[in-house]
């Protein structure tokens, strides 16, 4: 029986093809867009569970609350991890202290040659540990074991790295390496590649030993007071422990610890390591954390776009109905059931639905090596799993069952003397205002991912063209993790560069002036106790404000020195230290930390200090030497690639033995906005497909009406009708939907978009132009759709339409 509800299936597509193929198109599209955002989802929501543990591993995590708000850090002090072993003992308790920008050169076997063409720089998984820490998280050796860890000067690679090292990977044990040309370590184990989907990346990993044996390059400190984001404790706690109590003895544990009366209560709270990738407050060693209202969004954006097909496929079967009326009636009257053509009628809609999902796994299958510009996805997705056969199976079952049902409800239903006598109407399918009600919802799901579309792309255009309060444009930077050998030529080098054509100023800082760096502490002004802020601090030598075009809005740039005499403040630390003119704090002095007392000498006109999402913090500007790790280059020539490459010949005779890395400015900075970027290109694209599948439902809606009204088409002609009056009829139908759709749209869309913005402390507003501009696109779309049939109905000689039945 079946067999035969298929044969018949396949010769009702064959003999309407252009159906057909609406239908599978349309279907395909959207089961494609809903695959390609299911593994997306699917991706971001499988970070880090792949651990054994995952369910009883947590993150130690720090909440400063100050008098301006909270304050989170994902890392602790560096002494807390033996303070923490010995308050919780019955925990295993592991540490990571990352380091960015670390440079590796690879040794000769003896350690006393250095191989030049092997300096590398490692942006990402440059990290120590100690043993503790692969008790907590799982790693499978190739060579080796966590013990070897226990010593300093030992080191371990994972295969990739060692095999990009030393070629192969069972070479590299046993051989040479040294770290930012301070600590020479012997490689004593080799790890297996880990899974991308991690939010702490392995690449190089040194005892912790090392990091404390080298306190001066990587800031190692017993002291309390001092918190880096880069070392992170983790406790792995058995199953069935209560995390509130832990949580109150950690609330105790910084009570004891901490001075909560200098600038805020500092605590220490348990975060699980399920929430780690999806918690932007604290972020995480991987090159992106995920909020999980942005899953939320893409899974919605999916559901909206696959309900669009089902709703393309029930106006264009349903238009199709009429057709198939005297069909019906004749197997009705030869005895066929109603249960029956309702089968056939769900078979035709499987087999349609069959197809499309082989053109969407096509669809999809072209289309993933370019998933990573719409998500933070590098490596290889695959189509061949489980979870994707299920992912289509689920869609076969439900676009079956919600684009086939109503239609074969209708067609079944069919009154065989009036199906054989062609008297079947729109009143007998159920009338058009369903199918209007349909096209409505079309319009108002495409009309919100327009909206969210104009309203994305503006937004990423202001940020690219905000005044950040300095100058990006043609400034480069190398960034190199330093120490004293390199800041002793720092002098030499700058005089050197100075000279090469084009270059307009050289500046060593600790950072640039807008990123995602916030070095800050307690501090006190004008030999006041201590305030109820941070200050941020920046360490730049005086041509920083040369270089970034930084402006003064009272006094002078410090003088130059070596350490910090002299300090420059913004304009955000006097508004909140409540003084009325920059002026006024000219002349007063500052402390910060534990230093001394310094002299304000300027106040710096605010500039961004990060990205566009956070408000301007109160910040220090400093020299201290020490500090510089940067080095911020401004060029001005017609060749900036000869210019920089210039450079580049300076660095290497001046500092042979450390690797040249540089980015430009503005790259940087469009780095903080890349999730921002690639959902704003989302919205494009599925705002795109969106319209193209209600135009197909459009279609669909309008052949079926043309249909229907074929005859007082021919009345009215006769008439006198003109071809443009018969196009109005049509036209004004569509537009009073369209405009019923964009009425449910704009608040969903300005109610999304709003509370997409409030990402952003420097936002743009939502103006009524947004939403003219969605309704007048989509109109114009519609026209455009509608006119064709509409003319061609018009044109049709009205003979020929009064002859109809």
């Amino acid at each position: 029986m079946f067999k035969n509800y298929f044969k018949i299936a396949l010769r009702n597509i064959g003999r309407h093809k252009a159906y057909a193929a609406s239908n599978i198109t349309g279907l395909a599209i959207g089961i494609a867009s809903c695959l390609l955002l299911f593994m997306v989802v699917r991706y971001e929501l499988s970070y880090n569970s792949f651990e054994p543990n995952y369910k009883n591993i947590y993150r130690v995590v720090t909440e400063d609350d100050h008098a301006d708000g909270m304050e989170y850090t994902p890392g602790v002090p560096f002494p807390v991890l033996e303070a923490f072993r010995t308050k919780f003992p019955g925990f295993t308790t592991g540490a990571l202290f990352a380091s960015f920008g670390s440079q590796v050169t690879v040794l000769g076997n003896d350690g006393s040659n250095t191989i030049p063409a092997k300096k590398f720089i490692e942006e990402t998984g440059f990290a120590f540990c100690d043993p503790q820490f692969f008790e907590v998280f799982h790693h499978k050796w190739l060579a080796g074991s966590p013990a070897v860890l226990k010593e300093p000067n030992t080191t371990v690679l994972t295969q990739k790295m060692a095999e990009k090292y030393f070629g192969d990977w069972k070479k590299a044990v046993g051989s040479l390496l040294k770290l930012d040309n301070a600590a020479t370590v012997k490689v004593a184990g080799i790890l297996q590649d880990g899974p991308a989907n991690t939010d702490f990346p392995m690449g190089i990993v040194s005892s912790y030993e090392t990091a404390k044996a080298n306190a001066d390059v990587y800031g190692y400190t017993a002291d309390y007071g001092n918190t880096t984001s880069n070392f992170q404790v983790f406790m792995l706690l058995p199953p069935n422990v209560q995390i509130s109590n832990i949580n109150q003895q950690l609330a105790q544990f910084s009570k004891q610890q901490y001075d909560t009366k200098k600038s805020g209560k500092r605590q220490h709270i348990l975060q699980p390591l399920s929430e780690v990738h999806f918690d932007s407050r604290f972020g995480a060693f991987a090159d992106h954390t995920t909020n999980k209202s942005t899953l939320w969004t893409l899974s919605l954006i999916g559901a909206f776009i696959i309900i669009m097909a089902c709703i393309n496929f029930i106006n264009l079967s349903t238009a199709q109905a009429v057709r198939k009326s005297k069909e019906v009636g004749i197997r009705k009257v030869l005895g066929s059931t109603r249960p029956q053509l309702f089968m056939q009628v769900m078979s035709e809609t499987a087999l349609i639905v069959i197809v499309a999902i082989v053109l969407a796994a096509g669809i999809a299958l072209l289309c993933l090596p370019y998933i990573k510009h719409i998500a933070s996805i590098q490596e290889p997705l695959s189509l061949i799993n489980p979870q994707t056969g299920l992912f289509l199976l689920a869609m076969l079952l439900l676009v079956t069952f919600l684009a086939g049902l109503y239609p074969a409800l209708i067609l079944s239903g069919f009154q065989p003397v009036l199906a054989l006598k062609n008297k079947i109407t729109s009143a007998t399918v159920g009338g058009i205002s369903l199918r209007r009600g349909l096209v409505v919802t079309q319009f108002a799901i495409s009309q919100v991912l327009i909206i969210g579309t104009i309203v994305a792309i503006t937004q990423m255009n202001y940020v690219r063209t905000a005044d950040l309060g300095f100058n990006k444009e043609a400034v480069f930077n190398i960034n190199v993790n330093a120490d004293s050998t390199l800041h002793a030529r720092q002098p030499a080098f700058k005089q050197k560069v100075l000279q090469i054509p084009g270059v307009q100023a050289i500046s060593f800082s600790s950072d640039v002036p807008s990123s995602e760096n916030n070095w800050s502490g307690n501090f006190s002004f004008d030999h006041k106790p201590d305030e109820k802020f941070d200050i941020y601090r920046k360490a730049a030598d005086e041509d920083y404000f040369k270089t970034y075009g930084l402006q003064l809005v009272a006094g002078n740039v410090y003088s130059k020195s070596d350490t910090t005499n002299e300090i420059v403040v913004n304009e955000t630390l006097v508004k909140k230290l409540g003084v009325k003119s920059p002026n006024d704090v000219i002349g007063k002095e500052l402390r910060s930390g534990r230093s001394g007392w310094n002299t304000i000498v300027g106040v710096v006109k605010d500039f961004k200090t990060n990205s566009l999402r956070e408000a301007v913090k109160p910040l220090m500007l400093f020299e201290r030497r020490d500090r510089y790790n940067v080095t911020g280059v401004k060029i001005k020539s017609p060749n900036l690639a000869k210019t920089q490459a210039a450079v580049e010949a300076a660095w290497n005779e001046y500092f042979p033995e450390y690797a040249y890395t540089s980015s430009y400015m503005d790259d940087s900075i469009a780095e903080f906005y890349k999730q921002e970027e690639q959902l704003a290109l989302l919205y494009k694209i599925f705002a795109g497909i969106a319209i193209f599948i209600s135009c197909l439902g459009l279609y669909g809606l309008v052949s079926f009406m043309s249909l229907q009204r074929t005859k007082e088409i021919g009345i009215r002609k006769v008439l006198g009708a003109s071809v443009q009056n018969i196009i109005y009829l049509f036209s004004k139908e569509f537009t009073v939907l369209i405009i019923v759709g964009f009425l449910v749209a704009a608040p969903v869309a300005y109610y999304m978009m709003g509370n997409w913005l409030k990402n952003f402390v420097f936002r743009i507003s939502i103006d009524v132009w947004v939403f003219v501009t969605a309704i007048v696109a989509s109109l114009v779309i519609a026209w455009a759709t509608v006119g064709y049939k509409s003319i061609k109905a018009a044109l049709r000689n009205p003979v020929d339409s009064l002859k109809t039945e």
